[in-house]
């Protein structure tokens, strides 16, 4: 299959793709991340337990924090989509290679510099994040080299670094001595010592992450076929990927460094099989996750979508402002309802791990839910703005947004 740029788009001119499906379920990532996020600042089950793990967990803040294991990945796997459609557009991958280069620069320094801030409202640059920002900015400097491989040769990478990185699992920072910083950054959690005191926590290693934008990539001209085509093949392919991660997670063999097992009851029995491991993601996860994600893109492929969708189609073409947006806006509104309820918020300013939240927090999920929506509320009109602000104007800048 022909994974070039197709001929029959006249560079002159050529035809400019945007699907609102995509646009759909980049909004519906988004505003689900909103609510994991709201859940960090107005919950603290994550001071004190992890909501994934069965044994401690219950089943309100296990679905609070599954449903949101669909974000990382899809975004990520549609960013490599819209940079095979910036190719299809008539520009040259050298073109394609410096903006994946500036973008994702701008994107590391942007998690670094500024995110760390909006997460921890403090200025001690002691201890900085890379997080899913930073992530997607390293997989984009990866791809502007990958996009000049032949593509048979690209497509085997990603799937290598997709289906075999748990083959790695059983190395461990520490067997690499003096580069153990490095297996951290590419394939571990942790942190890492940079200088003069300042460590890095990574959150999101880079391995598994590029295989994912370079396979959204690989797929990109599958929005260029016709539309009862690509629905037809894109939902097929979803439904093979999700019974492909049952058969995978259930044969309990490979494809997780966590293997499931039997529980007190069949219910969490079921939410142990869909607890995968989402750092770094494994092969179970990315099945688990990019399966449901496929059929609902090809549900979403109709030429019209529902009234009510519209908004969501808004939040999915500004997705950057919006995250750059509404993580302070979460950490502000956190502020008055802690200083409100327990007379003071240190724990709001404070560097993980920090001060201990207090106990009691952990049981706010009905405010996590309610801040959640009027954050979605707030900034609703300023994503449409800026949205219609995009759709207008071409300036350069705006691409950096």
């Amino acid at each position: 299959m022909d994974q070039s740029p197709p001929s029959a788009v006249p560079p002159a001119s050529p035809k400019r793709v945007r699907l609102e499906n995509i646009d759909a379920l980049r909004g519906i990532v988004m505003i689900i991340m909103a609510l994991d996020h709201s859940r960090d600042f107005f919950s603290n089950a994550h001071a004190y337990f992890n909501p994934i793990d069965v044994s401690k967990t219950t089943l309100a803040f296990f679905l609070i924090r599954w449903i949101t294991d669909f974000c990382a990945p899809v975004f990520c796997f549609l960013a490599g989509t819209g940079v095979y459609l910036s190719a299809s557009r008539g520009k040259s991958k050298m073109t394609i290679a410096r903006m994946l280069v500036t973008r994702g620069l701008w994107l590391v320094f942007l998690e670094l510099a500024v995110m760390r801030v909006c997460w921890y409202f403090n200025f001690d640059f002691t201890l900085v994040k890379a997080g899913v920002i930073w992530c997607l900015g390293w997989s984009m400097v990866a791809l502007a080299g990958l996009i000049f491989l032949p593509k048979r040769a690209l497509m085997i990478l990603a799937l290598v670094m997709i289906a075999g990185h748990n083959l790695l699992d059983g190395l461990k920072p520490s067997d690499f001595g003096d580069l153990s910083w490095l297996w951290t950054i590419l394939h571990g959690t942790g942190y890492v010592k940079l200088f003069d005191g300042v460590k890095l926590l990574v959150v999101y290693p880079l391995i598994p992450w590029i295989g994912v934008m370079a396979a959204g990539y690989l797929c990109g001209q599958a929005v260029l076929w016709a539309p009862e085509v690509r629905r037809r093949r894109v939902f097929w392919a979803g439904l093979g990927l999700t019974l492909f991660f049952a058969l995978v997670r259930g044969l309990n063999i490979y494809g997780d460094p966590h293997p499931w097992s039997t529980q007190p009851n069949s219910l969490f029995t079921f939410l142990n099989f869909l607890g995968c491991e989402k750092y770094p993601p494994s092969l179970s996860y990315l099945l688990m996750t990019m399966g449901p994600a496929f059929m609902l893109l090809a549900a979403l492929d109709r030429s019209t979508l529902p009234r009510f969708v519209r908004p969501v189609v808004i939040f999915g073409r500004v997705p950057f402002l919006f995250y750059l947006l509404h993580l302070p806006l979460l950490h502000a509104m956190a502020i008055p309802w802690a200083l409100f309820r327990y007379g003071s918020a240190p724990w709001l300013f404070a560097n993980p791990p920090g001060l201990p939240w207090p106990h009691d927090f952990q049981f706010d999920l009905p405010l996590t839910y309610g801040a959640w929506l009027l954050t979605l509320i707030l900034l609703y009109p300023v994503c449409r703005w800026f949205a219609g602000i995009k759709a207008l104007r071409k300036d350069w800048w705006l691409s950096y947004l």
